[in-house]
Order: structure tokens, then sequence, then C-alpha cells
């Protein structure tokens, strides 16, 4: 099929001012948009910046607006958008060129929470591990399974009008050990996020949830977050 893919393009170095690019591209339905961008750099425009990596969906470098929506570009597919298809770099966070932001804000928010276990106990005898029972991992086994792609983060309302605000990412993760029973510093993160520009900023919108390439059920997760905040209660 013919596609008209219109891409959002930004150079500091020769541009005052963003503008967009139109390329017509035969591609097969079944291409992700990441093969036309990687069409448009080697056949029409070397100098399209982008990031990949993987591109299976698993690192998440690849976070873009497609059709106005937050997505990874190696998982979403032509024949789910179209022959029209406007490709843009996620909000909230500046455009260095082109398709790529400044994760630094992103990255600096995720530090903020001790993205990292915490257990102060000797370690067990004869090296065994630290256990948990199936249901204490279940507890928070969803958390897990964040890629830091900023998806949730840069489609929040939230997080547009005030770049200090923690953002979806980084409560997720926070959610991820404060609720892991074999970490001890569960009372410090809980501290971290109830100040101003944690869990009160979160107003329930659900753009997180919709625009999460993992099906992470954000929102419940931040609302988890909110009431062991309230309560002290971590079951």
């Amino acid at each position: 099929m013919l596609v008209t893919l219109k891409v959002f393009r930004f150079n500091p170095d020769v541009d005052k001012k963003w503008h967009y690019e139109t390329y017509k591209i035969e591609a097969p339905e079944t291409d992700r948009i990441l093969d036309l961008l990687e069409k448009v750099k080697g056949h029409f425009d070397g100098t399209l910046s982008f990031r990949r990596s993987c591109a299976h969906g698993v690192c998440g470098s690849d976070a873009m607006r497609i059709n106005g929506r937050n997505q990874l570009a190696c998982k979403t597919l032509v024949r789910d958008l179209g022959d029209k298809i406007t490709v843009e770099p996620i909000l909230g966070l500046k455009v260095i060129k082109d398709l790529i932001v400044d994760m630094e804000p992103f990255f600096d928010h995720y530090k903020t929470v001790l993205p990292f276990f915490i257990n102060n106990d000797p370690l067990p005898e004869n090296g065994k591990e630290r256990l948990q029972s199936p249901e204490e991992r279940a507890r928070f086994d969803e958390t897990t399974k964040c890629i830091l792609c900023a998806c949730c983060t840069t489609s929040c309302p939230s997080f547009w009008a005030g770049e200090t605000y923690l953002g979806p990412a980084a409560l997720v993760t926070a959610h991820r050990f404060i609720f892991d029973s074999r970490d001890q510093a569960a009372s410090e993160r809980l501290k971290i996020i109830s100040e101003t520009d944690g869990v009160s900023r979160c107003h329930t919108v659900f753009n997180c949830t919709m625009a999460c390439p993992r099906e992470i059920q954000i929102t419940k997760a931040i609302g988890e977050l909110k009431l062991a905040m309230i309560t002290g209660k971590l079951d």
C-alpha cells in the first residue's frame, strides 16, 4: 500500500522552528512504523534522527507520538493506522533533534524514588536468596514490567503542566519496590512520593494506562500508592 508519512522535523543547527516533512512510501500493511522510518532514513533523508535499539518492544527507546497517541514505533503496525500516518516526538520533554527528546529529566525523576533494592539485614546463610511467597511476589509483579519508555509520563497532563511532577513511570517504579516484601525502604519511598510533586499530582486521567505498551494498570498502581501513603498499610 502507498503510505503518506508525515514526520516532525527539527534540526537546531539549521532550523529556527520545527516543521513537518511528508514522504510517500510503498509498504506492506504488516510493516511497523519503525520500518517506515528506517526507509525514510535509508532512501529519502539520511539526516532523519530517532532512537531505536532492540526493535522488539523490550528496550522502550523508540517511544513517539503516532497519530496523536504515545506508542512504540517497533510495535505499531501500518495496518492498524491506515495510509495516513503522522509521527512526532513525545510531549513534555525538550526536542534535541527530530524525534529525539532529552530524557534526562525523566530519568532524574526515576532516580528520585530510589529505584533499587534496599535491605540492610545480613545475607542469608549458605548463599541462599531472600525468599518470598508467590502471593508476596504477585503483589508487585505487574509493576516490574515497566521498560522506562516514558510513554506513560509524557502522555500525562499533570506532567505537561509542570516538569517537577515525578510522573507515572517513577511512581510505578516506587510501587515495584514499596510492595516488595524483601525491601526495607518502603517508608522512605512513601515519604518521597508524598511530597508536592508526588502522587497528589495524579488526577486519575488514565492517559498513562492507555499509553503503556506493556499494559500495566498504572492508574491502579498509583491508587494503591495513595492508599498506602494514607493508611501506612502495604497489604
